[in-house]
C-alpha cells in the first residue's frame, strides 16, 4: 500500500459508491481527505462513518456549478493547506433518450456533470501542484466511455469519451512537471447513483433494472458486476510513488467487458 502520510486528496462525490472507496483508501494509508457532495446530510453521515477525525472534511456543492466546484477546491486547501490527489469521480447522467429525443438540459447537464466539472477541479487544483511540482490526477470514467453500444445514453457515452481526451491532454502538458492523469474505466458498479439512475435508464430501453444489471454482468467475462474494492486498488497504485511512471492511461476495471 502507498504512504500517503502528509498527502492531501479532494474527492468529488465522494460521500458514497466509487468515490467514497477511494476516500477511506487514502485514509487508511495516511492521508487527509476532502469529499463533496449535494446533500448535507450524507456528507455528515460519511464523515461520522469514516472516523478521521481532524484529516476528514465534507463541503457541499454541486459540481455541475462551476462555482461549487472552485468553492471545494479552495476549502481544501484552506482546510489542510494543499492539493496533492484530485479525483474527479462525481458524474452522471439524466434524460435517458434516442438522439431525436435528446433534450438539450439532459445534453448540457451530462455534459457539465462529467467533464466540464473535470476540467474546472483540475484547473483549479493543478495550480497549488504545480507549486511543488508532485501531482496525482485520476478522474472516473467508464466502461462507456471505451465503446458505445447503449442506446437513450448517447450523452454519456459522448462526455465519458471526451474525459478520456481530456485526460491525455493533461498528462500530456503536465507530464514532465511532476504531475500525472489518468482515467480509470470501471465497469458496471451498483453505487448510489446506479440505484438512483439505473432504474430510468432501464426503463427507456424497455427492460427491468435486474434485466439491466444482468446485461452489464454477462457482457463481462466475469459474469458479475465490479465492485467499489476494485476500483479503489488500482487508484492506490496509481497515487503512490512507483505510479509515477504511468500517465495518459485509460485503464479498464470492468471485469473484461470492453475486450
Amino acid at each position: 500500500m502507498a504512504d500517503l502520510t502528509g498527502k492531501v486528496a479532494a474527492v468529488t462525490g465522494g460521500t458514497r459508491g466509487i468515490g467514497r472507496a477511494l476516500a477511506e483508501a487514502f485514509l487508511q494509508a495516511g492521508a487527509s481527505v476532502s469529499i463533496n457532495g449535494r446533500s448535507p446530510e450524507k456528507g455528515e453521515q460519511a464523515l461520522a462513518e469514516m472516523a478521521a477525525g481532524e484529516r476528514a472534511a465534507f463541503f457541499a456543492g454541486d459540481v455541475t456549478s462551476r462555482d461549487d466546484v472552485n468553492a471545494f477546491i479552495d476549502s481544501t486547501i484552506d482546510r489542510f493547506g494543499r492539493i496533492d490527489i484530485l479525483v474527479n469521480n462525481a458524474g452522471g447522467s439524466s434524460g435517458f433518450a434516442l438522439v431525436e429525443d435528446m433534450s438539450d438540459e439532459a445534453w448540457e447537464q451530462a455534459g457539465n456533470w462529467i467533464l466540464n466539472s473535470c476540467f474546472w477541479a483540475t484547473r483549479r487544483a493543478l495550480k497549488d501542484m504545480m507549486k511543488r511540482g508532485w501531482g496525482r490526477i485520476i478522474n472516473i470514467s467508464s466502461v462507456e466511455g471505451r465503446q458505445a453500444n447503449k442506446a437513450t445514453a448517447s450523452h454519456y457515452i459522448t462526455f465519458k469519451h471526451a474525459m478520456n481526451g481530456f485526460t491525455k491532454a493533461v498528462a500530456f502538458e503536465y507530464g514532465d512537471k511532476g504531475v500525472t492523469c489518468n482515467a480509470i474505466s470501471p465497469g458496471a458498479v451498483e453505487t448510489d447513483l446506479m440505484l438512483n439512475t439505473g432504474p430510468v435508464a432501464a426503463e427507456s430501453m424497455g427492460i427491468s433494472y435486474e434485466e439491466f444489471k444482468d446485461n452489464y454482468a454477462q457482457e463481462a467475462a466475469i459474469k458479475r458486476l465490479n465492485t467499489v474494492e476494485e476500483v479503489a486498488g488500482l487508484a492506490m497504485y496509481l497515487v503512490s510513488d512507483v505510479g509515477g511512471g504511468v500517465t495518459g492511461a485509460i485503464l479498464p476495471v470492468d471485469g473484461g467487458t470492453a475486450l
